[in-house]
């Protein structure tokens, strides 16, 4: 086996599972919020309360959605569309995205935050500290939107988004980590929520890694999964919770912003199956585009001194997790998660090499490889690469 395996990055497809039946599509949160708004916005300029509403996505297609409530009064009106996630498992979906509208002095649109709705407390995330957790792709929808009922040229309004229970939904996010407090955030780039959507989570990594940058911070800590991230947190105790990334598939993602933030450290961690993805020169790990390895960590038990009857049974192990049980029973795990680790720190080292083409970039970070054991609390290994100039 070759210590420098051919770097890789599959891409992923559409939909993370396989199903006889097309995945149904859904709306992001700004669809619904801009929806919402325009809705209201109708009825305060009409006097009528509406049932439906039709609005423009950034591609310029129309999209009409029922509007749940609507009232008004000779001051304000209010709207409510009902996110569908469609087969997205998103943790907003039903979420009541309420706008609520009242005319104000000036010509144009005073775009607030209201319950439910996070606000912005770090930088890193392009918006304003103490501005309300609504990304400019939904802020531009809004604004358009209420165009449609209003000429902002010649009338003010007043528009708030909100969203009741908001805040209990933001604690199965990572929104406070990031520094949005008090709710949830209203995003969307395309207006469409694709099912089990692999940009949300590739954008939400790289954001997760500029929010650490933009407060000084010089480190990474790419972590596979929610259990090896309660663990890597018990094991660098001295480093703030912003600095752990709930990273997944998207380890070629998260180095490269690594790089464009010229961070210091990267430290990965994450058990033998991912691993061994990562040694073998594959940057996008999920299990429809790539395969563990088991000739490579064949290869590995030879290098750590292992026998050679041993080296066959763990190349024809059922899984990674069977070769380090292997490994294990033979007293070999030690010096062969060693290994394992320094094969993956060299790739993610050379990834990072070719990451940073730009002239300004005269360093990469340095990395260091945690093995981790199927609780994701216990060290088993570990491997550093310095950093590159």
């Amino acid at each position: 086996m070759t210590d420098d395996p051919e770097l890789r990055e599959p891409d992923l497809p559409r939909t993370a599972k396989v199903r006889k039946q097309a995945l149904r599509t859904g709306w992001t949160t700004g669809t619904g919020a801009a929806a919402a708004a325009k809705a209201a916005a109708t009825a305060l300029t009409t006097g009528k309360a509406q049932k439906t509403v039709e609005i423009g996505l950034p591609d310029g297609r129309r999209v009409s959605f029922p509007v749940d409530t609507c009232t008004l009064s000779e001051t304000r009106a209010e709207a409510v569309v009902v996110k569908d996630a469609g087969d997205d498992p998103d943790v907003t979906h039903g979420a009541r995205l309420t706008a609520t509208v009242r005319w104000r002095e000036h010509p144009g649109i005073d775009l607030q935050g209201g319950v439910g709705v996070g606000v912005v407390t770090k930088p890193g995330l392009g918006l304003e500290l103490g501005a309300p957790a609504i990304n400019p792709v939904p802020r531009t929808m809004i604004t358009q939107s209420v165009g449609e009922a209003v000429d902002l040229a010649r009338r003010g309004i007043e528009v708030t988004i909100s969203v009741p229970d908001g805040e209990r939904m933001a604690r199965k996010t990572t929104n406070a980590r990031l520094g949005i407090i008090g709710g949830i955030s209203i995003l969307g780039t395309t207006g469409i929520v694709r099912p089990f959507s692999t940009a949300s989570w590739r954008a939400s990594v790289e954001q997760a890694i500029s929010v650490l940058a933009a407060q000084g911070e010089d480190t990474v800590v790419l972590c596979t999964g929610g259990r090896t991230e309660k663990g890597a947190m018990k094991m660098l105790p001295d480093l703030p919770e912003v600095c752990f990334v709930e990273v997944g598939d998207f380890t070629g993602a998260a180095l490269r912003r690594s790089v464009e933030h010229r961070l210091h450290h990267v430290i990965f961690v994450g058990m033998v199956g991912k691993l061994t993805k990562l040694a073998a020169g594959v940057l996008m790990t999920h299990y429809t585009r790539s395969k563990v390895s088991l000739d490579l960590l064949g290869d590995i038990t030879l290098t750590a001194g292992g026998t050679q009857d041993l080296a066959e049974r763990v190349a024809h192990a059922n899984t990674a997790r069977h070769a380090a049980e292997l490994w294990d029973e033979a007293g070999l795990l030690p010096a062969a998660g060693r290994e394992l680790c320094a094969r993956a720190a060299r790739v993610l080292s050379r990834f990072c090499v070719e990451a940073a083409a730009a002239p300004d970039h005269t360093t990469t970070p340095s990395i260091r490889v945690i093995m981790v054991d199927f609780t994701g609390q216990a060290k088993i290994a570990e491997a550093m690469t310095e950093a590159a100039a």
